[in-house]
């Protein structure tokens, strides 16, 4: 596991084709070890949507999402053991392990600092986690004693403070995330304070000899350094084996058809489900039909109109129509029981049958707690979808264009307005730029506000991540 961003940071995958100029940092490679250790296969179907009329389809679709947030991630669900041993005196001989734990009260006053220390990272959290109760155990026979509890943890975190490597095998063959945690000021020594790397990690080698374990799941003394990696776990479990509608199928930019949905499929588990533009345009056509819909189309066209910050400049049918769209794309959603949807001819299909383009319609989707992706672009969503489940917020699928002295211009049109997840940025409603038609926002983007950006490669072995600072939102 390698460190992600800071909660604080904007997220933003990168890709395409043609919102503002990005300082670069430093540049890191984010590991796969944690996100994509599990593989598995589910094959491509379709949202079965032959008999369903959008009256049904429609029916309990809340039609204002903006006011209706709510968490959308399932609790990471954590697991704390303390290992330790408290040795009896032996005479003329070495009795004891090194470390600051040796009887049972101080071991019980251990449990207490250490719940304490998750009540208080609970509080902090701004994701969903549950720990489950604390345990303490002091031979191997005591973790199997505890095989219902760890079957309910999607992750465990190992105070090591004592013990030896039989109780660290018997938790990997849980087949569970371990974190290791260890003291060197915050408390007693711990003893694997001293030896995890060449006793567990290097296995009594030069090299690091597990497969299941790294140098970054060892935690000392630090509870932001916990937190992060807790977050970040969340960010995965919620991102593995996401359903996701892909309205004209799957793809993938320049790749040969099918290859890298295939390869999502088996790294993500994701369930992409394709929706035809046929039932799309029927469905389309019952709604505008739908006096009703059309009312509310209307009437969030004029309230959103009216937001501080927002300048039409385009038809204000275009703005009505992708709020129209926006509710078929709710419907079909709650439909497929998933958050996430893309739209592959985004660039020109969509938008005779929408009569407007879908940017504006994504961006609103965003900003309400979906996960909405143009051009069906299975490269890079994976990134879109773990970034927005590390963070809580929405993130800016975009098109880096070619870095010049530590300057990088991010373009797209269907960046969301609350990129820190709480302000809704000033924007300008324009038409999609290469279609001149449509409604799409340019946003307003604020300077000096710190994004992670992450870079895919098309083999999904090797993501480039990268912090940088937003210094201008100039306009083409």
């Amino acid at each position: 596991m390698r460190k992600p961003h800071n909660p604080d940071h904007t997220p933003g995958p990168a890709w395409c084709c043609p919102q503002g100029g990005l300082r670069l940092g430093p540049k890191t490679t984010l590991s796969r070890r944690s996100f994509l250790e599990s593989i598995g296969y589910t094959t491509l179907g379709t949202l079965g949507l032959k008999n369903v009329s959008w009256k049904s389809l429609s029916a309990g679709v809340t039609p204002f999402p903006e006011e209706h947030l709510a968490e959308f991630r399932t609790a990471l669900k954590v697991m704390p053991i303390l290992s330790y041993d408290t040795p009896t005196r032996a005479h003329q001989t070495s009795w004891r392990a090194w470390g600051g734990i040796q009887t049972q009260q101080e071991a019980d006053e251990e449990m207490a600092r250490i719940k304490s220390e998750l009540s208080a990272l609970k509080k902090k959290a701004e994701f969903p986690l549950e720990f489950l109760p604390l345990s303490g155990v002091k031979d191997s026979a005591e973790i199997d004693r505890l095989k219902e509890e760890l079957a309910a943890a999607d992750v465990v975190i190992v105070y090591a403070a004592g013990g030896w490597l039989d109780r660290f095998k018997k938790l990997e063959e849980t087949g569970k995330e371990l974190i290791f945690f260890c003291r060197h000021q915050s408390g007693p020594v711990y003893l694997w304070y001293e030896i995890i790397s060449p006793r567990y990690l290097r296995q009594h080698t030069d090299y690091l000899a597990l497969e299941r374990a790294d140098y970054s799941d060892v935690v000392i003394d630090s509870q932001e350094e916990l937190l992060w990696r807790l977050r970040s776990l969340c960010g995965w479990r919620n991102t593995m084996g996401t359903k996701i509608i892909a309205v004209g199928g799957p793809d993938a930019w320049s790749q040969p058809p099918g290859v890298v949905p295939k390869l999502v499929e088996e790294k993500w588990r994701f369930d992409i489900k394709t929706v035809s533009y046929d039932e799309l345009g029927r469905i389309i056509n019952e709604a505008r039909n739908d006096t009703a819909a059309m009312k509310r189309a209307q009437q969030r066209a004029d309230e959103y109109l009216k937001l501080s910050g927002t300048k039409l400049e385009t038809d204000f049918n275009f703005v009505r129509n992708a709020f129209l769209l926006e509710e078929v794309f709710m419907a079909l959603m709650k439909k497929a029981g998933c958050r996430a949807i893309t739209i592959n001819g985004c660039m020109g299909t969509i938008m005779p049958i929408a009569e407007t383009s879908a940017c504006l319609t994504l961006s609103l989707l965003n900003d309400a707690g979906y996960l909405a992706f143009c051009e069906s672009d299975f490269v890079v969503i994976p990134a879109g979808v773990l970034l927005a489940n590390i963070s809580g917020k929405p993130v800016f699928m975009n098109d880096p264009t070619y870095p010049h002295e530590g300057l990088i211009t991010l373009a797209h049109c269907t960046a969301p307005r609350k990129m820190d997840g709480k302000t809704l940025e000033p924007a300008r409603i324009l038409t999609h730029f290469e279609s001149d038609y449509g409604a799409a926002p340019k946003v307003e983007m604020r300077r000096g506000q710190i994004v992670t950006n992450i870079i895919p490669d098309f083999a999904a072995k090797r993501w480039v991540g990268l912090r940088g600072r937003i210094e201008e939102a100039p306009f083409l």
